[in-house]
């Protein structure tokens, strides 16, 4: 016999918690399914921790850049004290306790294990099965990506959820990808003194966004004492004595005593019986409707959909399906200004789609940039004001499609670019805004007035 039950959630990260919580807070009889930590990737192997990291190497690089500016100053990095907030303040020794209680409390009742779909309205899990008169919401997160590198299980590799619970650091480090993970962790042990390569198959490191913020992060990186290996991709890997042996495919070889593994993650879907509810069990994401329904009495948020990726897509998302399963939806999901930041110094803030991204969607584009040093904040900052605004007009519309704020605190200007996005605000309107001074948001109005500038286009 099924025990009966008015919703199901099968993965209790970010999203799953968001869900679990207000559902049970709503008075439904909610089971919360959770086989490794509720709360999920972002609290203990993401988000939290590996920003304390980057504040930590942040005041390192403020630091340094005393002398000459503002006095003399000796800086002497120290780990211990980041492992230890990391350990203590943040992931309580990677202990969910706290998590499963606020959940219980809330009236939900949590259940530790591998919960498995097992029909429409079901699922089971330690050998008991329930069935949800209500809902199912899968929400079972992703985990490191690990290519099928040849050698790569002979080696002791991290991942980041390694690399966050690391206390003593290595002398140099190797790392495999250039994306947003992967380039965090590189500036942040690199600002520590570790020697650190990187590994990246495409041309330039953050190639997802705009390649202006590939050059400028990439001349940071590099100034910064990080060696780029750029399209080159990894053919085999060793142990080479106490040190890791990474063999590239053009032939060249990339030693360090520590081997990161930072390409990409992959949704948990398999073996969690999606074929048993129509859906197909290789998929390697799930395309649920702007409500985030994917079947009858099933819905999906966070990582395992198309749109996920992010801690504030999942709560987002999480929010749409709450509503829709206690009747009451709201608008659908609209991921036209979707946000998202790469806390690198300088920070990468981007909402939206790309230049390159809008002219595949088929819009005549046209575009203002404005490098943050040549601003009067950027002058009076000094050093460490890399950086630029972007802005991306579909050109018929006279409306923004994109942005990218780069430069201190990037990703805090994204706001006002994702309201206008969103509302599709004339680009005109935000030419007339008044731009309080000297503030780095004031190159927001600037990169506006420079749209089209080299086309000799008129802005409407």
């Amino acid at each position: 016999m099924a025990e009966r039950v008015d919703a199901i959630v099968l993965g209790m990260g970010v999203g799953g918690e968001e869900a679990a919580g207000a559902l049970a807070e709503s008075g439904l009889r909610v089971v919360g399914i959770e086989s490794h930590l509720v709360g999920g990737e972002c609290p203990y192997y993401g988000c939290i921790p590996t920003k304390m990291m980057i504040r930590a190497d942040d005041m390192l690089a403020e630091g340094r850049r005393i002398p000459g500016f503002a006095g003399s100053a000796t800086v002497a990095p120290d780990w211990s004290p980041v492992a230890e907030r990391i350990r203590k303040v943040a992931t309580a020794n990677w202990d969910d306790r706290v998590a499963v209680e606020r959940f219980e409390k809330k009236g939900g009742t949590f259940v530790r294990g591998a919960g498995r779909l097992a029909g429409p309205g079901r699922v089971t899990v330690n050998g008991t099965t329930y069935e949800a008169a209500r809902a199912i919401v899968i929400a079972t997160g992703t985990a490191p990506a690990v290519p099928p590198i040849p050698g790569l299980n002979t080696v002791k590799y991290w991942t980041n959820r390694e690399a966050v619970k690391v206390e003593h650091l290595p002398e140099t480090l190797v790392i495999l990808g250039g994306g947003a993970i992967g380039i965090e962790l590189a500036q942040a042990f690199a600002r520590f003194g570790v020697k650190v390569k990187v590994i990246e198959g495409m041309n330039r490191v953050l190639a997802m966004e705009e390649p202006e913020a590939s050059a400028v992060l990439g001349e940071v990186l590099q100034r910064e004492g990080i060696e780029l290996c750029l399209n080159a991709r990894a053919k085999s890997v060793e142990p080479r004595g106490s040190a890791v042996s990474v063999r590239l495919e053009d032939g060249r070889e990339v030693t360090g005593h520590q081997l990161l593994v930072a390409t990409g993650r992959r949704a948990n879907l398999a073996d969690i019986g999606l074929e048993t509810v129509g859906l197909d069990p290789a998929a390697r994401l799930l395309t649920p409707d702007d409500h985030l329904r994917i079947g009858e009495r099933l819905w999906a948020a966070g990582d395992v959909t198309a749109n996920g990726g992010f801690t504030h897509i999942a709560i987002y998302q999480a929010g749409i399906a709450i509503g829709d399963i206690l009747g009451k939806p709201g608008p659908g999901a609209d991921y036209r200004a979707k946000p998202r930041v790469t806390f690198t110094d300088p920070e990468v803030g981007a909402a939206g789609l790309t230049e390159e991204q809008a002219r595949k969607y088929g819009f005549i584009v046209r575009t203002g940039l404005q490098k943050a040093s040549v601003t009067s904040r950027g002058w009076i900052h000094g050093p460490g004001n890399d950086g630029f605004i972007k802005v991306v007009e579909d050109v018929d519309r006279g409306v923004l499609v994109g942005a990218t704020t780069m430069g201190p605190r990037g990703g805090d200007l994204l706001g006002m670019f994702e309201l206008a996005i969103k509302l599709q605000i004339p680009s005109d309107e935000l030419r007339h805004l008044i731009y309080a001074y000297p503030t780095f948001y004031r190159g927001a109005g600037e990169a506006v007035r420079k749209l089209g500038a080299d086309l000799h286009l008129p802005l409407r």
